[in-house]
């Protein structure tokens, strides 16, 4: 069974070595070079793939369409994405033999698009997982191959359950591989009337409004918590990174839930919330870029 793999960060990581260790061969990785302004601080498909001698390519996404010979020749059965951040052109996936297949971050139809894990904690949701789907030019719309559901606890931050969603995607695809390695792909169809979809965040979006509600805010800062960018406040003049909070007391009488923002009472710092709640300030520190 043959396959072409696009790929990139852990899922990218541990689904590349699922493919191998399934007898797959991988007749090319496309993946990206890292960016220099990111923080890194997720497993390198480039290092895999030079540990395991596999032919590799860090294309722009505009240079995409110059592979479709290179693709075709190799006559993949399979195309496979695994949490690449370009757009696959419908050119490459028809290169498939089979089928082309993505793995997304999400238990879709819900959290389509960008940036699911963040989006999920943001929301307050309870669980989240992985989706292989059939790819089609349509982001996260194709038929649903296999799920995989994990938990996110009411303190967990994305980093977190990231790595929980980095092992269901492994769990997902060491499910679906006897039957894709058949030839035959098993579908449920993704009902994206029932989902959502939503777009990329910016470092900006990590602004915290204290007049939203403490849980929001709660579940802002765990969704952006270090190494992404983080949640950040103005305080005495200077913008500060909050890394993790806590929703639970006790907390000092002399808050004056009257005042939302940033109150110290005894060296222990607190924000007083739109919803007259407060959260505790665990860790914070002055950003180094605002």
């Amino acid at each position: 069974m043959r396959a072409v793999v696009f790929a990139y960060h852990d899922v990218g990581v541990n689904c590349l070595k699922e493919l191998l260790a399934s007898g797959v061969e991988v007749g090319l990785v496309i993946t990206h070079q890292d960016d220099p302004d990111e923080n890194i601080w997720f497993g390198s498909v480039l290092a895999l793939c030079q540990e395991r001698h596999i032919p590799y390519v860090t294309p722009e996404a505009s240079e995409l369409k110059k592979l479709i010979p290179q693709i075709t020749a190799l006559a993949p059965d399979y195309v496979f994405s695994f949490y690449y951040r370009y757009m696959i052109p419908a050119d490459i996936l028809v290169c498939a033999k089979i089928a082309a297949l993505n793995m997304h971050g999400s238990l879709l139809p819900k959290y389509r698009g960008r940036a699911p894990v963040n989006w999920a904690i943001l929301h307050g949701e309870t669980r989240t997982g992985a989706t292989l789907h059939v790819m089609e030019s349509k982001p996260d719309a194709g038929d649903i191959v296999g799920q995989s559901a994990v938990t996110i606890g009411h303190d967990e931050n994305a980093t977190e359950v990231f790595s929980k969603v980095s092992q269901a995607a492994v769990t997902v695809l060491k499910q679906a591989l006897p039957e894709l390695m058949q030839g035959q792909v098993p579908r449920k169809h993704n009902h994206l009337s029932q989902g959502s979809y939503f777009g990329g965040r910016k470092p900006s979006d990590g602004q915290i409004l204290w007049a939203q509600t403490a849980k929001q805010i709660h579940d802002l800062v765990r969704a952006v918590a270090p190494p992404y960018p983080g949640a950040f406040t103005d305080w005495q003049g200077r913008t500060m990174i909050v890394a993790k909070t806590s929703l639970e007391g006790p907390f000092p009488a002399e808050l004056d839930l009257g005042t939302p923002g940033i109150q110290v009472v005894d060296n222990q710092v607190f924000g007083v919330c739109g919803d007259q709640r407060s959260i505790a300030i665990l860790e914070w520190s002055p950003s180094k870029t605002h």
